[in-house]
């Protein structure tokens, strides 16, 4: 894996989906099953991230979502999305929306409930799709 090089899983005009990780495939099964024309972009490395990859793509679509498992709070999503907000804002048709893990600590039984899922990406993606 080249360091500081994003992917491109999936190419697509409507949206924009940042991620990486474990939440590569959630992601792409949750636009996949629903038809959703998103670019996802798989960051790989996320020290350093690519954020050209990410800039090029938001401007192409004008929205953009970031999915990750870790808390909200101080996450990787905070910083893409003030990345995005200093250098796309122009081209933002929507806010900027993050799907994260809760600021809080979880139980392994309640994993399933922590982590995001297609329905949470799903959900996501029609605000911003909805945002007027």
């Amino acid at each position: 894996i080249p360091i500081g090089e994003a992917a491109k899983v999936r190419e697509g005009s409507d949206i924009t989906i940042i991620t990486y990780g474990s939440m590569v495939p959630v992601v792409t099964n949750a636009v996949d099953k629903n038809n959703v024309s998103a670019d996802v972009i798989d960051l790989r490395t996320i020290m350093p991230y690519d954020g050209a990859a990410i800039l090029e793509s938001v401007k192409n679509t004008g929205r953009a979502i970031i999915v990750h498992e870790a808390p909200r709070t101080l996450g990787m999503g905070a910083e893409i999305s003030a990345f995005l907000s200093e250098r796309a804002i122009d081209y933002l048709m929507s806010p900027i929306l993050r799907v994260t893990g809760p600021d809080t600590p979880f139980p392994y039984r309640l994993e399933d409930y922590y982590i995001p899922n297609e329905k949470r990406v799903m959900n996501a993606v029609k605000k911003s799709m909805e945002f007027k």
